[in-house]
């Protein structure tokens, strides 16, 4: 289900994405902070996960209250999940149910992200996980580690979610300012600063006594920029960015020269298209050197439902861009969409690292919670039942799902319970409420951003677990102004 956040700035936002829930909330609670950190870490090592990791580490702390209330010290229930954590990871290694084979086989890495933009977009998986794929396997090539910044996502309000598309390049939403709209084999001069005429850098007076001399300083002032342009033309140069403005005389000779030129006002976005074409941004006017220009099979002008838009496409190995152009009704529906998109992307950069897969829908939670209940029973001291309540916090992935998708979980989870002993890959099917063999519909969690997410989240509770006083220190220094005694009335008079 999607929350509606409202942020300190009164922006709203609407999502189930964890991390975005957690980063525009204001957590005071110093405990509940630490669970936050250990989010925003799931979120910068994998990018996906950030949910099991509240959902977890809750239910644990829910179950260490009730085993304190039950009159065990904290040390047992310390010792007890330190010993489950552990049995955790040694089953966990036990527990892959595929294996990717062909990083370049479209249809498999397909079926291996698709889950995990499911539970961001449900009924949109096939859609974005196309997208996704296509993108991704252009931006890789015969590279074997996938750079998250080579995937970039434009947005565009109009039409319909699957008018979406892959366009193989970096995409920019401006247009030309001269009426060349397309080059091949682009050299692409960028610079860091406005396209106009020097202005002195201090004050001056300058006396005309004729209307000639007036005629010949604006001439030889003309002359001076033209030779800018026609150095960058003779260097070969055929398509120009800079960031600010561009006066009227820089489009001119620009034009005179046959020369592309693009006006871009984000900083960023201008770094961006540097490192898209592999161009050195300059400071200073001036013909570039061969090692300042960049390099572009072809950018071209394109317009996407009366957005113009300008496309540098790079086919080089080591620099393979591509952009997901985003279409939609709602501002809201794209920043969503995008965020799935971006979890998708970091699924396909965490299996580039490691290719295991476990079986999703709460198969591998609900068979390990079986094992570790099964390995309390065999433990002789008190921490048993921390051991036991461990495992049972495992149930709250399969819960959590049966209640999202409007099912009786406690049904489920007993049905689960009698099926996990045959076999660690029976789920729920959330599309028909059934418990079944999950790996037959292909879906999979990724190992790494699961072991992540249990690792950080065990490594905050017991943290957390630890601290018996929070002692808060107050600001320093002097007396509370706002509740001292107020001056008689007249005394500023006297």
């Amino acid at each position: 289900m999607n929350k509606m956040v409202i942020n300190h700035l009164d922006k709203l936002f609407v999502t189930s994405d964890a991390a975005t829930i957690i980063k525009e909330s204001d957590i005071n609670h110093p405990a509940a902070r630490m669970i936050a950190q250990a989010t925003k870490m799931q979120e910068n090592e994998c990018g996906d996960g950030t949910n099991f990791v509240i959902s977890l580490a809750g239910e644990l702390m829910v179950q260490a209250q009730s085993l304190l209330q039950m009159g065990l010290h904290p040390s047992e229930i310390l010792i007890g999940y330190e010993k489950a954590s552990k049995k955790w990871h040694e089953l966990f290694n036990d527990v892959v149910a595929y294996t990717l084979k062909d990083m370049k086989n479209h249809d498999e890495l397909k079926m291996c992200i698709k889950a995990s933009v499911a539970s961001k977009q449900f009924g949109l998986e096939d859609l974005l996980s196309e997208l996704i794929t296509e993108a991704c396997q252009h931006a890789l090539f015969k590279s074997k580690k996938l750079n998250v910044d080579n995937i970039r996502v434009q947005k565009i309000l109009g039409g319909n979610i699957h008018d979406s598309e892959v366009v193989r390049g970096m995409v920019v939403i401006r247009q030309s300012e001269t009426t060349i709209h397309r080059v091949a084999n682009a050299k692409v001069a960028v610079y860091n600063t406005n396209i106009e005429m020097n202005q002195g850098e201090t004050k001056g007076t300058v006396l005309f006594e004729s209307a000639s001399q007036l005629e010949c300083y604006s001439r030889s002032e003309e002359d001076q920029f033209e030779l800018f342009i026609k150095g960058l033309a003779e260097a070969g140069v055929n398509c120009v960015v800079c960031q600010g403005s561009m006066s009227e005389m820089a489009v001119h000779f620009f034009e005179k020269y046959k020369i592309m030129a693009i006006k871009i006002m984000s900083k960023f976005e201008l770094k961006r298209i540097a490192r898209a074409v592999g161009a050195t941004p300059i400071v200073k006017l001036g013909t570039p050197t061969p090692d300042e220009l960049g390099f572009a099979d072809e950018v071209h002008f394109k317009e996407i439902s009366s957005q113009k838009c300008i496309v540098f496409r790079r086919d080089q190995d080591e620099n393979r861009m591509a952009t997901i152009v985003l279409r939609g009704s709602t501002t809201s529906l794209l920043e969503d969409v995008e965020r799935a998109i971006d979890d998708g992307v970091n699924t396909i950069k965490c299996l580039c690292r490691d290719k295991r897969l476990v079986a999703g829908a709460g198969a591998t939670d609900i068979h390990l919670a079986k094992k570790i209940q099964d390995y309390a029973k065999t433990q002789p001291g008190l921490d048993q039942y921390a051991i036991e309540r461990f495992g049972q916090s495992l149930e709250v992935v399969p819960r959590v799902l049966s209640d999202n998708a409007g099912l009786k979980a406690e049904e489920i989870i007993a049905d689960l319970y009698s099926k996990t002993g045959d076999s660690f890959k029976f789920g729920i099917d959330v599309s028909d409420g059934k418990v079944k063999d999950v790996t037959e519909v292909g879906i999979y969690d990724c190992w790494e951003t699961k072991s992540w997410a249990f690792k950080l989240c065990v490594d905050a509770v017991l943290t957390i677990l630890k601290v018996d006083q929070i002692i808060m220190s107050k600001p320093s220094g002097g007396p509370n102004m706002s509740q001292a005694a107020k001056r008689p009335e007249g005394y500023d008079d006297l």
